[in-house]
C-alpha cells in the first residue's frame, strides 16, 4: 500500500473513531491545529491555482474535511460536558477572541457565523449553481468549436481529444461543486447547533454535577462554547472562502494575485482620480486630514510610477520592433520557406476581402470549414487545409483557385450584388449585368438587392457571392481530390481503421500491397467520383485479389464491382427507369484487340480514325441523354470499362462509364442508343 493511501485511510478512520471514542485534551489540541493548517493549505492552493481543474478533487476534499471537523466538534463537546477542560486551543480561542469579556465574545462569534453563513456560504452556493448550469449549457458550443478547429486542421486528433476530455472534466467538476457546497452550508448549521448544546449542556453539568454556582458555570461554559465554535468555524470559514475563490476564478493564464494587481493598478488616470478625490475629501470635510492626504499622495505617486513604467515599455517596444525589422533586413533570406506549396489556395482581390473578414460580417471561412466536412462525408477523404489570402495583383472582384500552386480555375463576383440564373422554364426577364456562373459556366445575371425578391418570385435561382465562391471551390476540389490524396493521407486512413480491423490491415499492408499501390487504387476511385468512405469493403476486396495481380487499374475494377450498391445508388435513382447508352460489342472487341500489356501497365494502340469515329458516336449518343435531362452514362462490359474510360475521358470530362457488374440487380435500365462506328 502506498504511503498516501495509508495516510488518507488513517485520516478518514480517525474521523469515524473520534465520533465514538473519547479523546484526551492534548490530542484534541494537536488535531485542531492540524485542522486549521489543512484549511490554510486548501485556501492558498485555491487562491494560486492557475485554473479550476488544478484542484479537480476539491469536492472530495470538502467532504473529507467536513467529516473530520465534525468529529473534532463532537470530541470537544464530550470534553466540555464531562470535565470542562477541552484543551488549550479551545480555551485560548474563547478567551483571546472575546478579550475576556463574555458579551464581546458572543458578539464576535455571532458576527463570524453571520458572515460565513449569510455571505460566503450563500454566495459560493449560488455561484456554484450558476456556473454548473452555464458550463453544461456551453458544452455543445465548445464541442462544435473543437470540431471546427479539427476540420480546418488547426488542431490534431490528439489535441481535439484532449480538449473534449477537458470540457467533460470541467462539466463533472462544476456539477460536483454544486453538490459539495451543500456540505459547507450543513457544516455551518451543525456548528451553531453544537455551540448551543455545549452552552446549555455545560451549564447543566456545571451546576448539577460539578458544584459550580450559576455565575461561574455561565462564565466558564460560555467561554468554552465560544472557543469551541470559533476553533471549528474559522477552518470552515477558510474552506468556504476557498470554495468561493475556486468557483469564481476566471483567469487561466496567471494566479489571482497577478490578475488582481494588474486589473486594479494598471491605469494611471484611475489612481490620479482616486488620489485627488481623497485629498479633496480631507480638505473640504472634517475627516482626518493626515490619513486621507497621506493615502491621496500615495495613490498619486503610484500613478506616476506606473505611467513612467508604461512610457518606458512603449519606448522599449518601439525599439524592439525597429531592431527586429533591421534584423529581418540584414539576415539572409530563408529560401526554404519559399519552397513550400499549399495544396489548395483561394486568392481574391481587395474587393472580396469583406466576404472573408469575420469582423465585417463575412462567413467565407465558415463555408470553407463546411466544404471540408461535406467532401469528407461525400467522398470519404480529408481535404487538406485551404489557404485563404488576398492578392493585390488581382482585379478587385476577381478570385483564383490554385491546386499545388497552379491556377486551375478563376471567377469574378460583385460584392453587393446577387447572381440570378434561369433554370430554363422562366419566361419573364429581369434587368442585370450578363455573366456566367463560374462552376458550371451557365449564363446568369448580376442583380441588385432590390431586384432579388422580384427575380425569386419569377422562378430565378438567386445566390449570394459567398455561395458562388463556395460552390466553385467545392467543384474544383471534387475534380482534383484524387491528386490531393497523398501517401500520408492514405496512411492516416489506414490508421483510423486499424484498431478495429487489425487482421485485415495486417494481411493487406505491406504483405500484399504497399501504401503507394493502395493510394493509386483510391485515386482511381476518387477520379471518377466514387466515395472511399467504405474502406473496409475496399480493403477486403484488395486483400482478395492482390495475391493474383498488383495492377492497380485491374484492382480498381474489382473494387468498383464490390462497391456496386454505392455506385448504383449514386447514379440510378430507385423505383425509376434510368436511360443509358450502351457500347457496341464490335467496338468492345476492337478495344480489347488494341490493348498491349507491358511491365509498366496496359495501353491502347487503336488507330486514330477509329478513335475519331468512336468519339463522334459518343458525342451523338450523349447528346440524346442530355436532351432527356439525364446523366451522360454509358454501360460497357467489365473487361472493357477502364480502357474505354481512358479512351474518351479526355474528350468528355463529365462522362460516366459503368460496367454491367457495377449495377445492382434491382436497377431498371433503358437503352436510348448505342455507341457504334
Amino acid at each position: 500500500m502506498k504511503k498516501t493511501d495509508l495516510a488518507l485511510g488513517i485520516y478518514l478512520m480517525a474521523a469515524i473513531i473520534f465520533l465514538i471514542v473519547p479523546m484526551p485534551s492534548f490530542l484534541l489540541d494537536i488535531l485542531l491545529a492540524l485542522n486549521i493548517a489543512l484549511a490554510m493549505v486548501i485556501l492558498f492552493n485555491a487562491l494560486f491555482s492557475l485554473e479550476v481543474l488544478n484542484m479537480s478533487s476539491f469536492p472530495t476534499i470538502l467532504l473529507f474535511t467536513t467529516i473530520f471537523r465534525i468529529s473534532l466538534n463532537v470530541s470537544s463537546t464530550k470534553l466540555i460536558l464531562t470535565s470542562g477542560e477541552p484543551g488549550n486551543v479551545v480555551e485560548t480561542f474563547g478567551n483571546f477572541v472575546g478579550g475576556g469579556d463574555l458579551i464581546i465574545g458572543i458578539i464576535v462569534f455571532m458576527i463570524l457565523v453571520i458572515v460565513q453563513f449569510m455571505v460566503i456560504n450563500k454566495g459560493s452556493e449560488r455561484v456554484s449553481e450558476v456556473t454548473a448550469r452555464f458550463t453544461l449549457d456551453a458544452m455543445p458550443g465548445k464541442q462544435m468549436a473543437i470540431d471546427a478547429d479539427l476540420n480546418t486542421g488547426a488542431i490534431t486528433d490528439a489535441e481535439a481529444r484532449e480538449r473534449r476530455e477537458k470540457i467533460q472534466a470541467e462539466s463533472n467538476f462544476f456539477g460536483a461543486m454544486d453538490g459539495a457546497t451543500k456540505y459547507v452550508k450543513g457544516d455551518a448549521m451543525a456548528g451553531l447547533i453544537i455551540v448551543f448544546v455545549n452552552f446549555v449542556g455545560g451549564m447543566a453539568m456545571g451546576v448539577l454535577r460539578m458544584g459550580m454556582t450559576p455565575a461561574d458555570a455561565l462564565n466558564r461554559f460560555t467561554i468554552l462554547s465560544i472557543g469551541d465554535g470559533l476553533v471549528s468555524q474559522i477552518p470552515s470559514l477558510l474552506i468556504s472562502l476557498a470554495t468561493g475563490i475556486l468557483v469564481t476564478k476566471a483567469s487561466k493564464e496567471s494566479d489571482i494575485g497577478d490578475v488582481l494587481v494588474q486589473q486594479l493598478f494598471s491605469i494611471p488616470k484611475v489612481l490620479y482620480m482616486v488620489g485627488g478625490s481623497l485629498i479633496f475629501l480631507a480638505i473640504t470635510t472634517p475627516l482626518d486630514k493626515i490619513v486621507f492626504i497621506s493615502y491621496g499622495l500615495a495613490f498619486i505617486l503610484t500613478a506616476r510610477m506606473i505611467a513612467n513604467k508604461l512610457d518606458v515599455k512603449s519606448i522599449e517596444s518601439e525599439v524592439n520592433e525597429d531592431e527586429v525589422s533591421a534584423d529581418e533586413i540584414r539576415k539572409p533570406e530563408n529560401v526554404s520557406t519559399l519552397l513550400q506549396v499549399d495544396p489548395i489556395e483561394l486568392e481574391f482581390g481587395y474587393g472580396i476581402i469583406p466576404l472573408a473578414d469575420v469582423n465585417q460580417g463575412g462567413d467565407l471561412l465558415d463555408r470553407v470549414v463546411m466544404i471540408r466536412r461535406q467532401v469528407a462525408l461525400e467522398l470519404g477523404c480529408v481535404v487538406p487545409m485551404i489557404r485563404l489570402r488576398d492578392n493585390i495583383q488581382l482585379n478587385p472582384n476577381q478570385y483564383v483557385i490554385k491546386i499545388k500552386g497552379i491556377v486551375v480555375s478563376e471567377g469574378e463576383v460583385l460584392f453587393d450584388h446577387y447572381m440570378a440564373m434561369n433554370p430554363g422554364y422562366v419566361e419573364e426577364e429581369v434587368t442585370g449585368i450578363p455573366t456566367f456562373e463560374p462552376s458550371f459556366h451557365l449564363p446568369a445575371l448580376w442583380i441588385t438587392e432590390s431586384q432579388r425578391e422580384r427575380a425569386e418570385s419569377f422562378g430565378y435561382t438567386v445566390v449570394d457571392p459567398p455561395s458562388i465562391i463556395a460552390t466553385h471551390l467545392t467543384e474544383v476540389i471534387r475534380s482534383h481530390i484524387a491528386e490531393l490524396l497523398t501517401r500520408q493521407d492514405v496512411q492516416n486512413l489506414i490508421n483510423n481503421i486499424q484498431e478495429a480491423n487489425q487482421t485485415l490491415v495486417t494481411e493487406l499492408v505491406p504483405k500484399l500491397l504497399n501504401v503507394g499501390e493502395i493510394q493509386k487504387v483510391l485515386q482511381n476511385l476518387l477520379s471518377e467520383g466514387i466515395s472511399i468512405r467504405d474502406l473496409i469493403t475496399i480493403f477486403e476486396t484488395l486483400a482478395d485479389y492482390a495475391a493474383n495481380t498488383r495492377d492497380t487499374d485491374v484492382l480498381t475494377e474489382y473494387t468498383r464491382q464490390s462497391l456496386k450498391r454505392a455506385i448504383s445508388n449514386k447514379y440510378f435513382p430507385p423505383n425509376e427507369t434510368n436511360s443509358v447508352v450502351t457500347l457496341d460489342p464490335k467496338i468492345e472487341q476492337e478495344i480489347m484487340n488494341s490493348v498491349k500489356q507491358t511491365e509498366q501497365g496496359a495501353y491502347l494502340t487503336i488507330d486514330p480514325d477509329t478513335t475519331q469515329k468512336i468519339i463522334k458516336s459518343v458525342e451523338e449518343e450523349v447528346g440524346k441523354l442530355e436532351n432527356l435531362g439525364r446523366n451522360p452514362i454509358i454501360i460497357t462490359s467489365p473487361i472493357v470499362r477502364m480502357y474505354f474510360k481512358k479512351l474518351v475521358g479526355e474528350y468528355f470530362k463529365e462522362l460516366i462509364v459503368i460496367s454491367y457488374n457495377e449495377i445492382d440487380s434491382n436497377v431498371e435500365l433503358q437503352s436510348v442508343g448505342m455507341v457504334t462506328v
